[in-house]
């Protein structure tokens, strides 16, 4: 149970930096005026799917940090 619970962090943790990292790559091509030819290409970062996907791996990571603490 522990090596599962361990792989559950490892891809939580993989997927919020990836995440971040794809927000704010398309963050830094939004605030230079320029086109993000490697995110989604919407427009305002903040209403991509990136940022979506952002938020809900850091708050998913966060509740498993929240639930590993109560259950030592």
């Amino acid at each position: 149970m522990k090596k599962i619970i361990l792989t559950q962090f490892l891809v939580l943790l993989a997927g919020t930096l990836f995440a971040w990292f794809n927000f704010i790559n398309e963050y830094i091509y939004w605030a230079k005026n320029s086109f993000c030819s490697v995110g989604c290409g919407i427009g305002n970062p903040f209403f991509s799917p990136c940022f979506g996907g952002a938020i809900f791996f850091t708050i998913a990571l966060i509740l498993h940090s929240i639930i590993m603490k109560k259950d030592k």
